[in-house]
């Protein structure tokens, strides 16, 4: 009954990549009910890629810039997950960005399994961005935007200083650090630009 209501809901193709080999059912964890609520169609490289990451082809993941857009929260979920791992690469990260789940199936993508349990982030994970909204990662170069007065450094950081080799704030989306002027400083995302 599952099966049938599956292979026609995805067309008989996979839920994330669109192949039509080697297709089962995958129960999306941590559910363990077989139903159509909590369960794609997958081929087998998909399945076995979800359930092992250190196999994970990051190109065959590329797919996931079309099927992330799926109205089954199973596919979203599956979706997600797979970016998060993924994220370290531009491209995932764009994905990210542009991904919108309602809170139900955020919890469940964010749901820790033995799988996940190094990959699933949080709905607090922070992701920085700076003053043009371009995503900010650890050792990026930026660029001030405008003077800031140092409080404690007695100096002003000028405006068109480039700050090398950041480091993000991890428990805040709006600040990073840098060396400026020999001293390390803590810079609010929205007076820099990446370089």
């Amino acid at each position: 009954m599952t099966e049938n209501a599956l292979k026609e809901r995805s067309g008989n193709l996979c839920e994330l990549c669109n192949s039509p080999k080697d297709l089962n059912i995958y129960v999306v964890p941590p559910k363990i009910e077989e139903s159509i609520k909590t369960s794609a169609y997958l081929c087998k490289t998909c399945s076995s890629q979800a359930d092992n990451a250190d196999i994970m082809d990051k190109n065959h993941w590329r797919c996931l810039g079309d099927s992330m857009w799926s109205q089954e929260a199973p596919v979203q979920v599956l979706a997600r997950r797979m970016l998060v791992r993924l994220r370290t690469e531009p491209w995932a990260q764009n994905y990210l960005d542009m991904l919108f789940l309602d809170e139900e199936n955020l919890a469940w993508s964010n749901e820790n399994t033995p799988e996940d349990q190094d990959f699933i982030i949080h709905q607090d994970f922070i992701i920085h961005k700076d003053c043009n909204g371009a995503v900010l990662s650890a050792g990026d170069t930026v660029t001030l935007i405008k003077d800031l007065n140092v409080k404690g450094g007695g100096f002003t950081a000028k405006r068109g200083s480039a700050v090398r080799n950041i480091s993000l704030v991890s428990d805040n989306a709006g600040q990073i650090e840098g060396r400026v002027s020999s001293q390390q400083i803590v810079i609010l995302t929205q007076f820099v630009k990446k370089s």
